[in-house]
């Protein structure tokens, strides 16, 4: 670990302060403390970015002030685009009474793209042109292509796609050739098919992220339950793979992968790019920061939560789930049976706008969840710790319950900082004294 004094000795000797214009630009001084700490920096559509991703997190977790802020410092945030109208208030007093009206879909899902592209915007102001701004879409939605085109129009820098294999964002995007295409993914099966599929539509992914199912958060990247303890999934075994595969296909250096799941310091970010790795996706770290978009009791119940607090279960989308074991997730856990035997297809979806592809509660799948998604996580969203689901990575987290700014969890990240009062406006006052 970096102390205090290595680092101010690093910033005296090796990084003179920068500046444009007079402003102090801490993207570029945590671009060199990464350097300095023996982190490699990576390029994504010719841009410099320190080797850290925020991921995406809906429902409203990682919108604009997260996003914007990681941005900022040099790295990609990224802005979920589930759900979004919830951090609207005149957005949700035109669409949350909806029910029953003929037209009640459209009207949310378009109250959804206006605060979509409200939080694009937010984010890139935020940033001040720095870093890049992302919007991470569920190909499990509904709205799918929708928030796609969307989040293209309104000047996403990376579009990045999980919950299910994006097969057709080559096309969805081809009017938008400087925008970065990055699928979610976990094993090396998954990324071969990818770009075999989009070689064919003349694309390459400008990134993949690896995200380890048995460690990530939220949905994950497995067929069931039992299968997030395959070895397949591990990063010693899927990042040798893949570059394997890269190189035999002639595409050697031309995809950075990005690793998702369980890194919480510098040594975790050394040991994976030693491995093959250009940068690592945090999600939860990033959820519960003070610039985190959710509520303060949200941030809470995922600091304070522990290992045996975690929980697996199948989700209403069909995917494997991680999520902390709150009030309401255990009774449903423990009536999951039941309510599966009685599972049948509903004539029209709980909250009117069908987010879905596909819904174990609304169409009837005994087989998968029967409790209504969108319901609960904007419990969550709201810090509503009765009735809320809450999903949460299975590591540890970097400052243990505290909540803290993006700023000290960068610091940690890049530098091994572990403190509050050292930041790099104090640095180069030291190192110019």
């Amino acid at each position: 670990m970096m102390n205090a004094t290595s680092l101010l000795n690093a910033v005296a000797l090796k990084l003179p302060a920068i500046s444009i214009d007079g402003v102090p630009q801490p993207w570029h001084e945590l671009l060199r403390l990464a350097q300095t700490g023996g982190l490699k920096t990576w390029q994504l559509r010719g841009h410099e970015l320190i080797p850290v991703v925020q991921g995406g997190m809906g429902v409203g977790i990682s919108a604009g002030s997260l996003a914007g802020t990681v941005a900022k410092m040099g790295g990609v945030g990224t802005v979920s685009s589930v759900e979004l109208r919830r951090l609207h208030p005149d957005l949700m007093a035109q669409t949350g009474h909806l029910d029953e009206e003929p037209d009640a879909k459209e009207r949310i899902e378009n109250a959804n793209l206006v605060a979509l592209d409200r939080e694009i915007q937010r984010a890139k102001k935020i940033s001040e042109g720095h870093g890049l701004v992302a919007v991470n879409v569920m190909k499990a939605l509904s709205a799918y292509e929708p928030h796609v085109r969307q989040a293209l129009a309104s000047g996403a820098d990376a579009i990045v796609v999980g919950a299910g294999l994006p097969l057709d964002l080559p096309e969805l995007a081809k009017d938008y050739p400087d925008t970065a295409l990055i699928p979610i993914l976990s094993d090396a099966r998954g990324v071969q098919l990818i770009v075999r599929k989009w070689e064919k539509k003349g694309r390459l992914p400008d990134a993949i992220v690896i995200e380890h199912p048995r460690l990530a958060g939220g949905h994950l990247g497995a067929a069931k339950v039992a299968d997030l303890q395959d070895k397949r999934f591990d990063f010693d075994v899927v990042l040798p793979a893949v570059l394997e595969f890269f190189k035999a296909s002639g595409i050697e250096g031309k995809i950075p992968l990005i690793v998702a799941g369980g890194i919480s310091s510098r040594e975790d970010i050394l040991r994976l790019q030693g491995l093959g790795a250009s940068a690592v996706q945090l999600g939860t770290a990033f959820a519960v920061t003070q610039e985190g978009d959710a509520s303060p009791e949200f941030k809470r119940v995922l600091a304070q939560a522990t290992p045996s607090d975690m929980v697996e279960f199948i989700s209403v989308a069909g995917l494997p789930a991680r999520a902390v074991r709150t009030r309401w997730l255990n009774k449903y856990l423990r009536t999951e049976a039941k309510l599966k035997a009685v599972a049948h297809e509903k004539k029209k979806c709980n909250m009117s706008f069908d987010c879905l592809t596909h819904c174990g509660l609304r169409d009837g799948k005994a087989e998968i969840g029967q409790f209504c998604i969108a319901t609960h996580l904007g419990h969550a969203l709201e810090g509503d710790t009765e009735k809320g689901l809450f999903f949460r990575g299975a590591g540890t987290l970097p400052f243990g319950q505290e909540i803290r700014s993006v700023q000290d969890l960068m610091d940690w990240l890049l530098g091994g900082i572990k403190t509050q009062t050292i930041h790099f406006q104090s640095l180069r006052h030291t190192a110019a004294t």
